[in-house]
């Protein structure tokens, strides 16, 4: 499971993802509105944690970012403004839950456990074209077809698959893949979408990564 924290306050959003970390899931924190909004528009999280008062967008102008791009991933909003009409205008801005400061570590486990469970069943297999990515295994099918993914490969497909019309850049892929502290270069991009590309034909698939100067990366499914 991942998730995404957007707080500016920086201990608070550390010792919220140490907690979440130690308990699986798989956190990245950004510390405004506009940072949190360019995370958000990837659309690879399971669960977003907003806070409400922060520089560039607050929380309740990123949630409605959020639900205006149709994004339905759900949003926990922390804040210490504990008043109706605040309560109201974060339901209504799009959070699905509102947790005020201060809070209990074990409150908050709580509200994310519950709004991931809410979800229902967890979407295990994406597809695009002829082809499936298994989420279980890291496995690409297209009919009796399959081959498996590296960790890396798997990191990648994914990401293009969430938003296979959507050019990602290789500073985009960089980021989300191996990390913004990371010291890979975009040639470690080319070299996976390569793979990736040897990988697809291997298995009859109508898919083609796409490459646009200066943009990046898509997917194509051939009719």
């Amino acid at each position: 499971m991942k998730i995404l924290i957007v707080e500016d306050e920086k201990l608070l959003a550390q010792s919220i993802k140490t907690i979440l970390e130690s308990k699986g899931f798989d956190v990245e924190v950004a510390y405004d509105g506009e940072a949190g909004a360019d995370y958000a528009e990837l659309g690879v999280y399971d669960l977003l944690i907003l806070d409400v008062m922060m520089p560039k967008l607050n929380g309740y102008q990123l949630a409605r970012h959020v639900r205006s791009i149709r994004c339905s991933t759900p949003i926990l909003m922390l804040t210490a403004k504990s008043g109706l009409e605040d309560r109201i205008e974060g339901l209504n801005a799009g959070a699905d839950y509102y947790l005020t400061k201060p809070f209990d570590m074990r409150e908050l486990l709580a509200c994310i456990n519950a709004l991931l469970r809410r979800q229902g069943n967890q979407v295990d297999e994406m597809t695009f074209g002829n082809t499936s990515l298994d989420m279980t295994s890291s496995t690409l099918i297209c009919g009796e077809n399959r081959v498996r993914l590296s960790a890396r490969e798997y990191d990648v497909m994914r990401l293009l698959m969430q938003s296979p019309s959507r050019n990602l850049s290789k500073e985009v892929i960089l980021a989300r893949v191996w990390g913004y502290d990371s010291n890979a270069v975009e040639n470690h991009v080319e070299v996976y979408i390569g793979f990736l590309r040897k990988k697809l034909e291997s298995i009859g698939s109508n898919i083609r990564i796409e490459t646009i100067r200066r943009l990046g990366y898509h997917l194509e499914a051939d009719s």
